[in-house]
């Protein structure tokens, strides 16, 4: 990874010379993180790991880091090493890649390091419509991984209630990270990813978590240096701070008018049409590709069950469809031994989904609207030419 690299400590404003209580830590933090990724002083190995149909690049085990603290940190404990661990783990330096919780686990565990951008040493103070773009932008990819948590799919609704106003904004906003985070390498996207969940892990923690950013030193720490609070993590940066690996920082937003906001509505309106029927349309292909599969000679159904799988399940697929974690489970064993109902569980979750979700939209939709009020039109002018016709004999 990019971040192995031995001069991390000069990325972000921190500055050694201050004396701040939460700096001292972070600079301490640090420096292990630092010698950690460092292959030269006998760092963690951090590895690309195979797994069924995939790869899971740059990671390490928690066994690993554990016994790299006990042995370089003279730490006699596994004990000792495991809640220090957890200490890092807590301000996002590293972060479990499949699991919310941020806590070190003396086990195989998969970890991963977190970019230095996203280091709390650059005095972040996210906005509630930074997270919602980051909520949104999820529910636009159609990944497992990238799926929503119940816990942020509520703080997803709640924001949309708080931000109704300028919700298509933000859904704009969401929507041309999403088109600039297509553009990027698979692997690089994927590192990415996590790296971003695991920022708001941090700022937006499971409930039952501890913040460990809302501490009293830390509001004190901001009012000794406002002027180094980032107060958007989207948003303009000043020129001496390091840009997001994850975006390029937006222009500066002009006063808007009322003409620029019908524009919007307009503009955001048809994309999100757009985006339903190309969702419905993919959707609608599982099913039939499913269907045809239980009709295949018994010769061709593992070929069959493999093209279905590459074009709409696998890691990167073409065609990628919207799983449930606990369905795609299920169809990712199945598929280790193929058969005409290997896809019998995906198959029924995207029929509910396109009757309570594709059907429901579509009945919603500009283009079926027009179509009612077109009708309603025809049958107006009918009865009127009728009424004429009548009135003249």
């Amino acid at each position: 990874m990019a971040q192995g690299s031995g001069d991390q400590r000069a990325v972000g404003p921190a500055d050694p010379e201050e004396s701040s209580p939460n700096m001292i830590v972070y600079c301490k933090i640090e420096d292990i993180i630092t010698k950690m990724q460092d292959d030269k002083t006998g760092g963690v190995a951090i590895r690309t790991v195979k797994s069924f149909l995939s790869k899971i690049p740059s990671v390490v085990t928690g066994t690993d880091i554990v016994q790299w603290l006990m042995k370089n940190l003279s730490i006699e404990d596994p004990v000792e090493a495991i809640h220090l661990g957890s200490l890092i783990a807590a301000q996002g330096y590293i972060f479990p890649i499949s699991d919310h919780v941020l806590t070190m686990k003396d086990d195989g565990t998969f970890y991963r390091f977190q970019a230095p951008y996203f280091w709390p040493s650059n005095c972040w103070e996210p906005e509630n419509t930074d997270y919602a773009i980051y909520l949104c932008k999820r529910t636009m990819q159609n990944k497992a991984r990238l799926e929503l948590a119940d816990y942020e799919a509520e703080n997803l609704a709640r924001l949309q209630r708080a931000f109704a106003r300028k919700w298509e904004f933000i859904f704009m906003q969401a929507e041309a990270q999403v088109k600039i985070d297509r553009k990027k390498d698979k692997t690089e996207r994927k590192i990415l990813d996590s790296q971003e969940r695991a920022f708001w892990d941090v700022h937006r923690p499971v409930p039952g978590c501890v913040n460990t950013t809302e501490m009293d030193i830390r509001k004190c720490r901001r009012l000794k240096n406002p002027q180094k609070v980032k107060k958007s993590v989207y948003g303009v940066t000043d020129e001496s701070q390091s840009q997001s690996p994850v975006h390029t920082p937006s222009q500066p937003i002009r006063k808007t008018t009322k003409e620029d906001i019908r524009k919007q509505i307009t503009f955001l309106n048809a994309q999100i049409d757009r985006h339903c029927l190309k969702m419905s349309k993919v959707a609608e292909r599982f099913w039939l590709a499913v269907q045809d599969l239980k009709k295949q000679p018994l010769q061709d159904v593992a070929r069959r069950v493999e093209e279905i799988w590459q074009e709409f399940l696998a890691p990167g697929a073409p065609s990628a469809i919207n799983l449930d974690s606990h369905s795609y489970e299920i169809t990712s064993q199945n598929v280790k031994d193929g058969g005409r109902y290997t896809f019998e569980d995906a198959q029924e979750h995207i029929y509910k989904l396109m009757k309570s979700d594709s059907y429901a939209r579509f009945l919603r939709s500009n283009a079926y609207q027009d179509l009612l009020l077109a009708k309603k039109k025809g049958k107006s002018l009918a009865g009127k030419r009728l009424t004429g016709l009548m009135q003249s004999s």
